[in-house]
């Protein structure tokens, strides 16, 4: 074995500060959200150990068992399958319109920006929406006030809020394009459509990888929109997993079982980033970039 050279140990010191750190507000957190879940912890008796008992399992069979957990689950579930794929088509969308040399208004739609405070377009009586269907005849609509209309009024909601980020995204994947494919595609008398599904969309698989974990990881910690706009309501239509956590922990302080929601989804999210990162690639290798050669010849 050779001893480290000076270099190295170096390096060690230089990195030890952010390890410190990450150690520090990361790991030991986890590791204490880890032991708390199975534990019934009290948090009005901190001083005393009495009441921290161990459980094992306990909350993960209570929340297993529990049917406002299945809501919460339900609904996030519809949300991530909802919303998501929507905001990533409509944010793909916009970029192709964008960078097509078809449209004249790009810098026009480069800087417009929509600053509208959402519960107001969905109130029922004074909403811009409800304004703009009572134009054709549609009588007002409750959005966030019945069960079925407000989750997908959320939806609306966070397709909205992620349009601009990965429209950016998708802009600059579609900007680092080679342009010389596209002559050779358009060479051997591909059309416009052949082109995007042959050229465009294999070459942006990368890219569709990255904004789907990022869309996916976002929309499971939905929380900010029920919490301010319906506290989960109303019967429980747009409660989530991450406010029924909130609600377990900080308003009930049933930390150990707020602690058992957390590593649940925890556990949905690194299986979920595993199948995109599984398939996602096998899918761009089947459509990649050697069939824009195969493409048919329009007629």
């Amino acid at each position: 074995m050779t001893a480290a050279s000076p270099r190295s140990g170096a390096g060690i010191l230089f990195v030890l500060p952010a390890l410190a750190a990450i150690g520090t507000f990361f790991f030991v957190p986890v590791l204490a959200s880890l032991v708390l879940s199975i534990t019934d912890f009290d948090i009005y008796a901190v001083a005393s150990t009495s009441n921290l008992r161990w459980i094992g399992l306990g909350n993960y069979r209570q929340l297993l068992a529990d049917p406002l957990f299945w809501t919460a689950l339900g609904n996030t579930f519809f949300f991530v399958l909802v919303a998501g794929p929507v905001s990533i088509a409509a944010s793909l969308g916009a970029a192709l319109l964008l960078q097509s040399r078809a449209v004249r208004l790009r810098t026009f739609f480069r800087t417009v920006a929509v600053a509208v405070v959402w519960r107001y377009v969905y109130h029922p009586r004074y909403g811009l929406l409800n304004r703009a269907l009572g134009v054709f005849g549609v009588p007002p609509i409750d959005w966030l006030g019945d069960p079925d209309w407000a989750l997908l009024s959320i939806c609306l909601l966070a397709v909205w809020k992620n349009f601009g980020f990965n429209m950016l995204i998708f802009v600059a994947a579609l900007q680092a394009i080679p342009e010389s494919l596209y002559e050779a595609a358009s060479l051997d008398g591909a059309s416009r459509w052949q082109q995007v599904r042959h050229v465009t969309l294999p070459m942006l698989a990368p890219t569709f990888l990255f904004v789907s974990i990022l869309t996916l990881i976002g929309h499971f910690q939905l929380f900010a929109e029920p919490y301010v706009m319906t506290q989960g309501g109303p019967a429980n239509a747009t409660l989530s997993i991450v406010l029924l956590l909130y609600d377990q922990g900080f308003r009930w302080w049933n930390m150990g079982y707020a602690a058992a929601v957390a590593f649940v989804l925890f556990g949905i999210l690194v299986t979920f980033t595993l199948l995109f990162r599984t398939l996602l690639p096998r899918r761009a290798a089947v459509s990649g970039p050697s069939q824009t050669a195969d493409a048919e010849p329009e007629s």
